[in-house]
């Protein structure tokens, strides 16, 4: 017996280590609060699917010429048009100016599915998806280019397109040319200024809120040799290079003269590829130094104008009615109805 009870003395030992020590180790946190615990901020965890708002069905289909593959494409009707506002507008823009240019993009198909325009297009064709009609993004291609961020700018593209499903804009019951671009020099253009044809809703109104616009501003500086060939003209010694004689009601450059020769601001932009015809230069040693107020031929609704607009809390329809004059945001059902008649 003598030779067991050291060896039973050892199972009592082990026995208590076992069982006893680790309670011991834990019982000092068994009354505390759980102050912290192991955290996931993972960028799968953070990642979440934004649900995309569905388009609405159209019956009528839109064939776009994809000028890339030399393929028509085939969409509904509000399908293409939001690849029109995706292309066209900053998905980052407020969500009533992605409204209005889902009614100017609406507006524009509607208009020339009813009226082809002179353009030619290949044959089965409706548009294109250059600036010679819209500019089009199709779903994948937005997929590429935003990569990350696609999932909220199509969900409010979606969102724009849904909530103004169905709406063009009409003058005298029609819809009109609906035309835009990116920035205005502090007021739009009349369509005669800038084009041959005078449109009565297409008239100078005035668009402050571009002077916030990223692109409102612009320079360039042209060798004179340059300048010189590419407006066929000869600059003299003289101090003054060119001679401003009138100012459209944009207050654009209407008419210049140099050294002699006539120019229309039009023609001075596309002639020097400028950013708009509101225009001023100056000769500095052997080049000419271009600055530019604007971005666009400013006939229209402006981008930039029409999202600062909405930041002030106006609408969609107050942002049309402001840029295109004595218009009507009306309902396509009719007209829509008698292109699906027609085929």
């Amino acid at each position: 017996m003598k030779t067991i009870k050291p060896i039973f003395s050892l199972i009592l030992v082990i026995v208590v280590v076992t069982i006893i020590i680790p309670t011991l180790l834990v019982l000092p946190f068994s009354t505390e609060k759980a102050v912290g615990k192991l955290a996931e901020n993972t960028e799968t965890a953070k990642k979440k699917a934004e649900p995309v708002v569905a388009l609405p069905d159209s019956a009528v289909e839109v064939a776009v010429y994809r000028a890339a593959e030399k393929q028509i494409q085939k969409l509904p009707l509000e399908t293409y048009v939001a690849g029109v506002v995706a292309a066209e507008m900053p998905a980052d823009f407020e969500i009533e100016a992605l409204k209005a240019q889902a009614l100017t993009a609406r507006t524009y198909i509607v208009n020339q599915l009813a009226h082809k325009d002179g353009v030619a297009l290949p044959e089965g064709a409706d548009v294109t998806d250059t600036e010679m009609h819209q500019v089009f993004n199709s779903e994948k291609e937005l997929k590429k280019f935003w990569g990350s961020d696609y999932s909220w700018k199509i969900k409010k593209i979606h969102q724009a397109v849904a909530e103004t499903a169905g709406q063009i804009i009409t003058y005298g019951g029609n819809p009109i040319t609906a035309t835009f671009f990116s920035t205005s020099n502090g007021y739009t253009e009349n369509s005669e200024a800038y084009w041959e044809q005078p449109y009565p809703y297409l008239t100078s109104v005035s668009s402050p809120w571009d002077k916030n616009s990223p692109k409102f501003y612009d320079k360039k500086i042209i060798p004179i040799r340059e300048f010189e060939a590419k407006l066929g003209v000869k600059l003299s010694d003289s101090k003054t290079v060119g001679t401003v004689t009138e100012r459209t009601p944009g207050k654009r450059v209407g008419t210049v003269k140099i050294n002699g020769k006539k120019w229309t601001g039009k023609e001075i932009r596309e002639a020097l590829d400028l950013k708009s015809s509101d225009f001023n230069w100056e000769r500095k040693g052997d080049q000419i130094v271009i600055s530019t107020k604007g971005f666009g031929h400013g006939v229209g609704m402006s981008q930039y104008g029409a999202n600062g607009m909405a930041k002030e809390g106006k609408t969609y329809q107050e942002i049309v009615k402001h840029y295109y004059k004595g218009v009507e945001v009306a309902s396509s059902n009719s007209l829509l109805s008698k292109l699906t008649a027609g085929k």
